[in-house]
């Protein structure tokens, strides 16, 4: 079960905040955000992990605004309480599971922030998520889940973003345990081929959210699903956690519809029915507006990956136009696509996330990272 207690990055294992040490090398306790305008003014994204067994703090902060994507990154050592801040970047918890506050300090590289994220939804548990391989956990880890809404400010080398609660809209998420981070231990196992096919998508509506996540195997058998439909809070002060939650709705029958862009992995149109135990089945289709390379808050990035080494300290940043983006780039396949977003008579907001290295027969790729292209 979710307590505030899993706000703070204090855990030893894959399990919410009770059980075991771990001295693997990959365990990991990350914090993850992104938010958006209603009608896609702007982007953001935030990270910062803990790796204790590796010694490191890292943290990233981007925004993508007027076809740019600019990003400010922080790693070092890390601190033994387990301190939210390395370099100008730092994570506050007002109320657990409530409010989350993240900053980027004035510096160097012209990019911060002053930003509030205030809780629209529940904390939900997604699923454990756990792959073995050679008889050893290669991932193992669990991640909560919560809607929210953005406020505070942006400064993007000199250009101020208002960001206003009524008309910004995001996902964070807390998650730990044991994930693929750094560099990798050597072993004398035969390497296996590497396959992955992730989606994720947390959207919002006026009146409640809603949450898909599953992975697939290249012949698109289904090893790991979630779909939701989620209450939005009835009062500021509704409670987030715990028995009087409004729980939500679990749905099923999850078919999904995915169209690549010729020459990537990157959807050019997209649409997931889900059915109620009742038997009435949700379409929502996706209208994509740009995508967001995760690489800008660290993941997969050449030289900021998450749980690498940089000595006591290193702060860094770039600014990359989205078209310059290199799509079979292996930092580039991680992406979100934000999209706006229908389902009947509702009209959202939210993004699409897609992973994919190796063959997904479904979709229709192949090779590792070649980009989809119709026969």
């Amino acid at each position: 079960m979710i307590t505030p207690f899993d706000d703070f990055p204090i855990h030893q294992t894959g399990d919410p905040i009770v059980q075991t040490v771990s001295a693997d090398p990959n365990h990991y306790d990350r914090y993850f955000f992104n938010g958006c305008d209603r009608d896609g003014a702007f982007f953001i994204g935030g990270a910062m992990g803990h790796y204790p067994n590796r010694g490191v703090i890292d943290a990233a902060f981007s925004v993508v605004v007027d076809g740019v994507e600019h990003s400010i990154f922080a790693s070092g050592a890390m601190p033994l309480g387990r301190e939210t801040t390395i370099g100008p970047i730092s994570i506050s918890v007002p109320e657990p599971l409530r409010e989350i506050r993240f900053t980027v300090a004035p510096n160097d590289e012209n990019i911060s922030c002053d930003l509030l994220f205030r809780a629209r939804t529940a904390a939900i548990e997604e699923p454990k998520q756990t792959i073995v391989r050679n008889n050893v956990k290669i991932m193992d880890y669990t991640r909560l889940t919560q809607w929210g809404t953005w406020e505070g400010t942006i400064n993007v080398k000199g250009q101020i973003i208002d960001v206003k609660a009524e008309s910004t809209f995001g996902v964070r998420d807390r998650s730990w345990g044991v994930r693929g981070v750094g560099v990798q231990t050597p072993t004398n196992f035969t390497p296996g081929e590497m396959q992955i096919f992730w989606l994720w998508a947390p959207l919002h509506f006026d009146d409640m959210c809603t949450h898909l996540a599953m992975f697939e195997r290249a012949d698109g058998t289904r090893w790991m699903e979630s779909a939701l439909v989620v209450p939005v809070l009835d009062s500021p002060d509704a409670p987030t956690w715990g028995a009087d939650i409004v729980e939500p709705e679990e749905v099923g029958n999850i078919r999904y519809e995915l169209q690549w862009q010729k020459g990537r992995r990157e959807m050019e149109s997209a649409a997931i029915e889900v059915s109620h135990a009742d038997g009435t089945v949700d379409r929502i289709e996706f209208e994509p507006l740009y995508t967001f390379r995760m690489r800008g808050i660290g993941y997969s990035h050449p030289h900021w990956s998450h749980g690498s080494l940089h000595g006591t300290l290193e702060v860094g940043s770039e600014s990359i136009p989205l078209g310059e983006f290199n799509p079979q780039d292996p930092s580039c396949i991680h992406i979100q696509t934000l999209c706006k977003v229908r389902m009947g008579d509702r009209v959202g907001v939210g993004v699409l996330e897609q992973l994919s290295f190796g063959p997904h027969e479904p979709t229709g790729l192949t090779g590792m990272v070649d980009g989809w292209n119709p026969a």
